[in-house]
């Protein structure tokens, strides 16, 4: 069992590898949201008054007033090839989200338990939670496909890393990980981390989008507006910037409260197992500094006088602490928590 989890583990990371390349074919060739885009900008035309211009033969330039266009996230899915390779990039993450599941279901199989023990386990079960959170939103947004290309290829990367580096020997839990409070507080923390990647896509996408609008638009002059390099040349095929900000803080709402009640757990387990609530061990700390950035960013966001950009900002910054972490912890800190199967 723990060899076919090994290898379904690599299945899924290229079939997300293959789905990204979909998504990537849809996202650098489609035009979705281009038409409506270039109506949004001021239009004048030419109207002839009476025939052959009027009695005084004058063509009068009038300002006419451009048709509303039609907002980004209220627009289809992208027709022809393109739209097509978005769709098998839906199929195939489908697809890899079941050689996901079965990746951890064959592991604890082997394992015989619960297959949250270490950082391996732990970043293929919050990888699983990425994806299924993409999948509900896509359901309900079809127009937020183009953002799968990031998705996916963040999924990929971490799994490639979770198989190169992190993987470790299936085997029963070390005496400190047997508690019932491993499948609250572990599994609230994995389920926290896997909404908040998924809600930092949206977010650093709107710092592309925002910076995108404001450097695409018309200038004060009338000349031509200046070529928008990389990376803000993305967002020429992102959703409209107010929809990803709505999405980015809609996620962190949802997840915010998970990743709470997953530090509370933990001090809770903490004070059975060690006898203290809190003790500052570089694992809790760095999760207390997570949870203050979160809280920061949500704080910004409900205050009017901070630009969205700039709360935004709090959010991007929060998911590094997260990364820190994750990675950065796990392999350098030594404390209470140095069971992760790495060091």
């Amino acid at each position: 069992m723990a060899e076919l989890s090994d290898t379904l583990l690599f299945v899924a990371a290229v079939t997300y590898v293959a789905a990204m390349v979909g998504y990537l074919v849809e996202f650098a060739f489609g035009t979705r949201g281009a038409v409506a885009r270039v109506a949004m900008r001021p239009v004048r035309e030419l109207v002839a008054v009476g025939a052959g211009g009027g009695a005084s033969g004058v063509d009068i330039v009038s300002p006419v007033q451009p048709e509303r266009p039609e907002r980004d996230d209220e627009t289809t899915p992208r027709a022809g090839r393109t739209g097509v390779a978005g769709a098998i990039g839906v199929a195939l993450t489908v697809v890899g989200l079941a050689a996901h599941v079965a990746v951890l279901v064959t592991r604890g199989l082997a394992a015989q338990r619960v297959p949250l023990g270490n950082m391996y386990e732990f970043v293929v079960t919050l990888t699983a939670v990425c994806v299924v959170g993409w999948l509900v939103l896509l359901a309900v947004r079809p127009t937020l496909r183009p953002l799968g290309v990031f998705v996916t290829g963040a999924l990929a990367l971490m799994l490639g890393f979770a198989g190169l580096v992190l993987t470790t020997p299936a085997g029963p839990l070390v005496p400190a990980l047997q508690s019932a409070w491993l499948k609250i507080h572990v599994s609230a923390a994995a389920t926290a981390s896997g909404l908040l990647l998924l809600a930092f896509v949206p977010a650093a996408l709107y710092l592309i989008r925002a910076g995108y609008d404001k450097r695409s638009g018309p200038t004060d002059d009338g000349s031509p507006a200046p070529v928008v390099g990389f990376p803000f040349s993305l967002g020429r095929a992102l959703p409209a910037a107010d929809t990803l900000e709505r999405l980015t803080f809609r996620l962190h709402a949802f997840a915010f409260p998970i990743w709470t009640l997953a530090i509370i757990c933990g001090a809770i387990w903490a004070e059975a197992a060690w006898g203290r609530y809190w003790g500052w061990d570089p694992k809790e700390t760095w999760s207390f500094i997570s949870w203050v950035a979160y809280a920061a960013y949500l704080h910004a966001r409900a205050t009017p006088s901070v630009k969205r950009t700039t709360a935004t900002w709090f959010s991007v910054v929060a998911w590094l602490t997260m990364v820190v972490n994750l990675y950065v912890i796990n392999f350098v800190a030594v404390g209470l928590h140095s069971y992760a199967g790495v060091d």
